[in-house]
């Protein structure tokens, strides 16, 4: 026998004998694990015990048999998780064929073993997302702006356009506007003669800044001004005898006294001293009933107690001058820049930049709120803390009941603007926090009557999805789909078993909250983490969602950047994908569903689809 031959013969029983026993370590393990208890759904319990297959595969690190096996030609189990025994078999069968072996000892795996896998995902994705649209098996879903309450012409749009589910975040609005958006709906579905499912987002706990002292009550006017400075449209201010909106585009809106107001005409010259000293001169341009448009050249800041006047005419009963009042304030933040100490209070005291105190003592630290201050009492020094979806980054030093004084690490050059109501995360810190909220248990009713999915924000541990489950258990109905967000790094640890908690669920899934995720696990690790989640939501056989700024500058801009194209293509990897609001949400849609079908030639999962390419140079082959 050569020598190359018996070093195969060699290699291939070495191989057969590794996976052998990795078979029946994979078979003991989930034997052993045999879903813990949970009380499975009838339609998920084969995916149950698959999902404890993949698990205990993936407990031994197999790279080096994996390639072991691809220089034999064989399939190296990249691709075992939605058939995790049927692809172990498969292969031992082919290193059985490989060694001569025609002993009955096992027998050939059948197809459907492996179909079985496939068809499940897409039964249970079915199950929670509806069925799959033409030319496209990824469905798309759509966070509801505010506007959808009173514009039933966007739903129309949007599920003209191709989407799938609407998404509304019970964080916004309340019942009177969700019930509008699912009444505008519903006239779409039978206009259009689609159907659309209905998810409903429960806020969960919003570890969020306080209020911030508000800034100066100063109004900016400026004019637009093109690329050399020259104005290309003057600034349009509203005067008005009472504080009210404009009735069109306005730069601001004033109110000023009445008798000043009435001694105004089209064409009159207001001449004003705004706050810096700068002279300014606006001109009337309309005068209705109402009050009156004006229009500036050049940009001023007014101030309460600013002068306007204007030329009376002679012996006019009309003042010529007046004072601005009360002037709305501008937004408050704190400007933070690395090195600075930020004091996070348990109280909702309007937050203040850094302050300098009397007789020379030490300038106080910036100071904000936060909205849970349970959680003072849960975190240690020396943990990092982030705001404001990563912009703003520390380490906590101190750690008192009432205060946390944390030392800013990460703001952008000349510092970060931290404002009121922006998001807390603590991603190294054990967090004990109810993923129900008070507000979430109000709003259960209304999800309970006319959602046909919940989404749990929040969700950490199994024990969350149960407090779910019995927190509807009263109510008369419910919704068939629950869908698990992913947006804590415990979430990501304890997801295999929230996974099964949910499967008691006719319909289950997994959202990948990748902005929240990103910071509790890092900005490098989201790729790696996001990967994780697909894998495992794949060996149990259950629909991931994958969100979070998909397409978001075509959104709110109307123009994609390169990267959120390749973004958006590679989440046609999961079975639906998630697009957040904004003023161009409607060609966000159109955008994606074009390119979710065409995507869905070149890929399914991990696996590449490899249809016959359409290139210039592929006439090579025929020369």
């Amino acid at each position: 026998m050569p020598a190359d031959h018996s070093t195969r013969a060699t290699e291939i029983a070495s191989l057969r004998r590794e996976l052998e026993a990795l078979r029946s370590d994979v078979i003991a393990q989930a034997t052993h694990a045999h879903r813990q208890g949970y009380a499975i759904h009838p339609d998920y319990r084969d995916s149950a015990d698959n999902l404890l297959l993949y698990l205990a595969l993936r407990r031994h690190d197999i790279r080096s048999l994996q390639m072991r096996l691809a220089t034999l030609g064989l399939s190296s189990l990249g691709r075992a998780e939605s058939s995790v025994l049927a692809t172990l078999d498969a292969v031992l069968l082919a290193l059985k064929g490989l060694a001569g072996d025609a002993s009955d000892e096992k027998t050939s795996p059948c197809p459907a073993d492996f179909s079985r896998g496939q068809s499940l995902l897409r039964d249970h994705t079915e199950m929670l997302l509806g069925p799959a649209p033409d030319e496209r098996s990824t469905r798309i879903m759509v966070t509801m702006p505010s506007e959808a309450a009173t514009d039933a012409g966007l739903l129309r749009r949007l599920l003209d356009a191709g989407m799938d589910c609407m998404r509304i975040n019970c964080a916004h609005d309340g019942p009177d506007q969700w019930a509008a958006m699912i009444e505008h709906l519903r006239q779409a579905e039978q206009q259009l003669g689609k159907h659309c499912r209905v998810v409903m987002d429960l806020g969960g706990p919003k570890l969020r800044t306080g209020p911030v002292e508000p800034g100066p009550m100063v109004v900016r006017v400026r004019p637009r001004r093109d690329e050399f400075g020259a104005v290309v449209t003057p600034a349009r201010v509203w005067l008005t005898t009472a504080p009210q909106s404009a009735p069109a585009a306005a730069d601001a809106a004033l109110a000023v006294a009445a008798d000043w107001l009435a001694g105004l005409t089209e064409g009159s010259i207001i001449r004003l001293l705004d706050a810096r000293g700068a002279r300014r001169r606006w001109t009337v341009s309309a005068v209705t009933p109402e009050g009156c448009w004006a229009e500036s050249l050049k940009t001023c800041y007014l101030v309460p107690g600013t002068a306007l006047r204007y030329d009376a005419a002679p012996l006019s009963l009309h003042q010529a001058v007046t004072r601005l009042d009360a002037l709305p304030a501008r937004e408050g933040f704190l400007r933070l820049n690395t090195g600075d100490l930020l004091t996070l209070t348990a109280d909702l005291t309007p937050g203040h930049n850094a302050r300098t105190v009397p007789q020379g003592c030490p300038t106080t630290s910036a100071a904000i709120g936060c909205t849970i201050p349970r959680i003072f009492a849960q975190v240690q020094a020396g943990e990092s803390i982030w705001f404001d979806d990563g912009k703003i980054g520390g380490v906590i030093e101190t750690v008192t009941p009432d205060r946390l004084l944390v030392r800013i690490r990460h703001a952008a050059p000349g510092g970060s603007k931290l404002r009121a109501d922006k998001g807390i995360n603590l991603p190294d810190s054990h967090l004990d926090l109810p993923a129900l909220t008070d507000e979430d248990i109000q709003n259960l009713p209304f999800i309970a009557a006319h959602a046909d999915v919940v989404e749990m924000s929040f969700v950490n541990t199994a024990r969350d999805v149960e407090a779910l489950e019995n927190a509807l258990q009263h109510l008369g109905s419910r919704p068939s789909g629950l869908v698990l967000k992913v947006e804590t790094r415990r979430a990501f640890d304890n997801l295999p078993a929230m996974i099964l908690a949910a499967m008691k669920w006719p319909g289950c899934g997994v959202m990948i909250a990748r902005g929240d995720l990103a910071i509790e696990c890092g900005f490098e690790r989201l790729a790696e983490v996001q990967e994780e989640i697909l894998w495992i939501c794949e060996a149990a056989h259950i629909p991931v969602i994958w969100a979070t700024q998909v397409l978001e500058t075509l959104a709110q801009k109307g123009m994609p950047s390169r990267a959120e194209i390749t973004d958006a293509a590679m989440g046609h990897r999961a079975e639906c994908v998630m697009l957040n609001k904004g003023p161009h949400v409607v060609e966000a849609m159109q955008a994606l569903d074009n390119i979710m079908k065409r995507m869905q030639a070149h890929q399914a999962k991990k696996r590449a689809m490899l249809r016959e390419l359409h290139l210039a140079h592929a006439n090579v082959m025929s020369e």
